[in-house]
């Protein structure tokens, strides 16, 4: 399962898998078009995924994405298991500490740190033993951000999630562990870099000069999530090229 999976970074975790031959959740909030087109690539390139809607800033909306998930899986007559759990979706909002809102600070908080935890608590009733967790963090829990404070805190949420699930779940043989893009070509960002001075200067946070692209954090996620991964727990995977060294 991949979680906002329709577009970005997910969009791109999920196409990994499924070339990996993982039959794929997409999980998506409310942009069917945009999660239609996921799963059409996947099938394109020979892979099996299904959908699933769920609005994970309710308090209901773990249930409602598990829900989806038994049905969609029962579709396949697979066996009723999980066996990779990347929680990806999330929400921004830039705002410095004086401009922040209850309002922001909830929605914010209720998606980034709220529903993982509950996510992986129903996913881990399903899963079987060896299965891998990857949470998406952001190299804003380690980089001082302050023009989005609220996001920076709900990612490090995110870091010491990861850290505790870890320990918790060693004796099953699952791994637990987070990787923290830096800026990525993406919807989320792309307010930041609509002129091209823009995109420079966020692209010269890295040491390689560019902004990242959604298979180089695929590509990670993938690692993570195969058997060669399997000696690494409780980490945090710094995955910004190298920004801000």
């Amino acid at each position: 399962m991949v979680t906002g999976a329709s577009r970005g970074i997910g969009r791109g975790i999920a196409l990994r898998l499924a070339r990996e031959g993982a039959i794929v959740a997409v999980h998506y909030r409310g942009d069917a078009f945009a999660a239609a087109e996921t799963l059409a690539e996947i099938r394109e390139q020979g892979g099996h995924a299904f959908g699933i809607q769920a609005e994970l800033e309710s308090a209901e909306g773990a249930q409602t994405l598990f829900a989806g998930f038994d049905a969609g899986l029962a579709g396949f007559g697979a066996v009723r298991g999980l066996d990779i759990l990347v929680n990806n979706a999330g929400v921004s909002g830039s705002a410095r500490i004086d401009e922040v809102t209850p309002e922001l600070f909830d929605r914010i908080f209720n998606v980034n740190a709220r529903s993982l935890l509950f996510v992986a608590q129903l996913g881990l009733r399903r899963m079987r033993e060896g299965g891998r967790i990857i949470n998406v963090s952001s190299a804003a829990t380690r980089i001082a951000y302050p023009e989005s404070v609220v996001y920076s805190m709900s990612k490090g949420a995110v870091d010491t999630f990861t850290l505790a699930l870890a320990k918790e779940v060693g004796p099953r043989s699952i791994t637990v562990n987070a990787v923290a893009p830096g800026f990525v070509e993406t919807d989320m960002n792309l307010a930041k870099r609509r002129t091209p001075e823009a995109a420079a200067q966020l692209a010269g946070w890295s040491v390689f000069g560019r902004l990242g692209r959604t298979r180089d954090i695929a590509d990670i996620v993938a690692f993570l999530a195969s058997d060669d991964s399997r000696w690494i727990t409780g980490q945090c995977i710094d995955a910004s090229g190298g920004s801000r060294l």
